[in-house]
Parts: C-alpha cells; sequence; structure tokens
C-alpha cells in the first residue's frame, strides 16, 4: 500500500487517464479526492470522495481549495488536443488550449500548493504531477501545434515549480505518455475521415506496434505520488512505447 494515509486529488478523473490513475491510487491506499467537469462520469468510484470541478473556473477551484484537507499529492490530468497546423488554428483555439491545457493546471496548483506545503513541514514530502505528452518540447508531430505548444509549457511550469520549492519538500514532475487508449483517442479516431485508417496511422507511430493502455502509465503516476520517488523532481518522464528513441 503505497500511498497508504496519503490524500491525493485527480483532476479529469471520469474516464481515460483520470480515472485509471484514481482506481489505482484509491487501490494503493490513498484518500482520493476525484473530480471531473461532468459529476455523472464519476459514478462507479464509490471508494473515493468524488466532486465536480470545471478547472477553468477560477472560483471553483477556489472554493476546492477551501474545501479539501491539507494534499500530499496532485495528478493534474484534465487537458484538450486541438487538432491542425498552424494554419487551422484560430485565436479562440489556441486560447482554449492554453487556458485548459496550462493555466488551469498553475491555478489549481496554486490554490492547493500552501496545504501541500504545510503537509510537507509534517511529512517532509508532497507530490505534484503534471499530465504533459510526448508531444511537446521533446518532439513535434503533424497537426499537434496547439497541443505541443501547451505541453511543452507543462513541461515548463513543471520544472519552474521545482525549481522554486524543492528545498520545501515539494516536488513536481511530468509524465510524458505515447498515443494512449482512452475514450478522448476514441473520440479523435471515430470523427476522422477514416476512422479505420486513423488508427491504423496512430498505430504505426508506434515502434512497439500498439497503442498504449492505460496500465501502461498509470504504475509512473502511482510511484511519482509515493515516498519511493522522494529523490525525483523537476523531471519529464517519457511513457511512449520508444517513439523518442
Amino acid at each position: 500500500m503505497r500511498l497508504q494515509g496519503k490524500t491525493i486529488l485527480v483532476t479529469a478523473a471520469g474516464q481515460g487517464m483520470g480515472r485509471a490513475s484514481a482506481i489505482a491510487c484509491a487501490a494503493e491506499g490513498a484518500h482520493v479526492i476525484a473530480t471531473d467537469r461532468d459529476e455523472a462520469l464519476l459514478a462507479g468510484l464509490d471508494a473515493m470522495e468524488t466532486r465536480a470541478l470545471d478547472v477553468t473556473d477560477g472560483a471553483a477551484i477556489a472554493q476546492l481549495a477551501s474545501d479539501i484537507p491539507d494534499l500530499d499529492g496532485m495528478f493534474n490530468v484534465a487537458g484538450f488536443v486541438h487538432h491542425g497546423s498552424l494554419l487551422d488554428i484560430s485565436d479562440e483555439d489556441w486560447a482554449f488550449s492554453f487556458d485548459l491545457n496550462v493555466t488551469s493546471m498553475m491555478k489549481l496548483t496554486r490554490a492547493c500548493l500552501p496545504g501541500m506545503l504545510r503537509k510537507a513541514e509534517t511529512t517532509g514530502s508532497a507530490s505534484i504531477v503534471n499530465m504533459a505528452s510526448m508531444a511537446s518540447s521533446i518532439k513535434g508531430f503533424p497537426f499537434r501545434t496547439a497541443y505541443g505548444s501547451t505541453k511543452a509549457a507543462v513541461i515548463g511550469l513543471t520544472k519552474g515549480i521545482a525549481s522554486d520549492f524543492v528545498s520545501k519538500g515539494i516536488r513536481c514532475n511530468a509524465i510524458c505518455p505515447g498515443t494512449v487508449d482512452t475514450p478522448s483517442l476514441r473520440g479523435r479516431i471515430d470523427a476522422a475521415p477514416d476512422p479505420v485508417q486513423a488508427e491504423k496511422d496512430f498505430v504505426a507511430r508506434q515502434p512497439m506496434g500498439r497503442l498504449a493502455v492505460v496500465g501502461d502509465i498509470t504504475p509512473l503516476a502511482v510511484y511519482l505520488l509515493s515516498d519511493e520517488s522522494q529523490f525525483v523532481t523537476g523531471q519529464a518522464l517519457l511513457v511512449d512505447g520508444g517513439v523518442t528513441i
């Protein structure tokens, strides 16, 4: 039970990576506060505290931070994938991508950080994990200009937080997955002109010849939230099936 006694907040916990990570943390003994914009998606997470949260709503973030206990860990998962080249990105697309993928992560972390600092004073450590991507400052991909730009910013945010609070017991790391088979991905595949070919194209860019599944990623999230990773901070850790070899 690597997270026994820890209180951990997970965003976008209604489906995909967020839900799988919340379940994995609870299985390791954590008290999980699972949030999602769509509260109905949190159904079935009976072993957890569930709360509706739109991470782009500053007032809702402030209310949540005042309601919950000091955190031992948080996993910022909420995000959006824009499809298109630079010529396809409207000002509104760009602004929304950064608001959801970066600014909301900054605001929620900032709101929870005072409590995490208090917790670290007594336990010696608290951990922030941010969802980034291999599509970021690490590698460019066609039609992912807006998304890759936001995830590059997430890596910068992660390193900045880690640098600011390394002496205070706060660790901050980013997970950079490859292509993971989630409802979000399935939605993008289904929206393609040729869904069968779109899935083949996603698989083709993975050297292992398959998409990642959520179980390929959650062990790293648990590790980074646990005391086993107490000497790991400021890192962007790839779980990409060999794409960036």
